[in-house]
């Protein structure tokens, strides 16, 4: 596992112990980037996300929950009218399609109740680990690791895992923590790639964690350079807005006020 020299596995386990810490310091606001209310709001929010922004799918599911505000009455859907309230999110036929299966599964076997248990949760149409995991973790507090391209890419940037396969790179991130700090450090490590560690050009020189990362380096070191390649709320200009999320203002909240939450 460890991949810094001469670092051992209990090493590698402090170091990320580390980083969650310094993460959580940095975005203590952190929290699932989807609005929703109830476990199928999120589940349904989930499988929209898939090839677009959490900012898009928040901006139609308003809409498309108050037409179907549960299982049953989205398994009842005419697919022209479901699909063209999900058309902007893109692939919205194959969307449709597993929403709409998704729901008639949970009415035909879990009585319209979102099930709870991984297992179960994957089995449904649209439904893969990263999307159980997220529906676990945030609508039912079960720990879990939610890995997505963001994950992906900083867990082998701070030398968690060499992995490439999703499962092998929960499984092993999954063993340098507590459980209970799953849910939390899938939070915090996605924010830090959507804000930080950004795929093309990470901005290391306005990292935080520049003393933990043994990717530190691959992209731009210089701090004024750095920061005008930050994202949402850290973007330069928009301190206005870091400094209400860290009051804890929520996103409907922010929406209301007239900020805008892209990047």
């Amino acid at each position: 596992m460890p991949i810094k020299p001469d670092e051992t596995e209990l090493g590698t386990k402090r170091r990320a112990r580390k980083i969650n810490r310094v993460l959580a310091e940095t975005y203590p606001y952190a929290v699932a980037e989807l609005d929703f209310t109830n476990a199928f709001e999120l589940l349904v929010a989930t499988v929209l996300s898939a090839q677009t922004t959490d900012v898009r799918v928040n901006a139609i599911t308003p809409a498309l929950f108050a037409r179907y505000p549960d299982a049953l009455a989205m398994s009842q859907a005419q697919p022209e009218e479901l699909q063209e309230l999900i058309r902007s999110t893109g692939f919205f036929r194959a969307k449709a399609n597993s929403l709409m299966g998704l729901s008639t599964r949970i009415v035909d076997e879990y009585d319209g109740v979102v099930p709870q248990k991984l297992e179960e949760l994957i089995t449904l149409p649209g439904v893969g680990r990263k999307t159980a995991n997220v529906v676990l973790g945030n609508a039912f507090g079960v720990p879990g690791i939610t890995v997505d391209t963001h994950f992906i890419r900083l867990a082998r940037r701070f030398g968690w895992t060499e992995e490439t396969d999703p499962v092998k790179i929960e499984h092993e991130v999954g063993s340098l923590f507590e459980k209970r700090d799953w849910a939390m450090l899938s939070h915090r490590v996605v924010f830090h790639g959507r804000r930080i560690c950004l795929a093309r050009k990470p901005a290391c020189g306005a990292c935080p964690l520049t003393t933990l990362c043994p990717a530190y380096g691959e992209g731009e070191t210089d701090e004024i350079k750095a920061k005008k390649l930050l994202k949402y709320e850290l973007a330069p200009g928009r301190e206005e807005l870091l400094d209400k999320m860290r009051q804890g203002a929520t996103r409907r909240e922010l929406r209301v006020q007239g900020y805008g939450l892209e990047a």
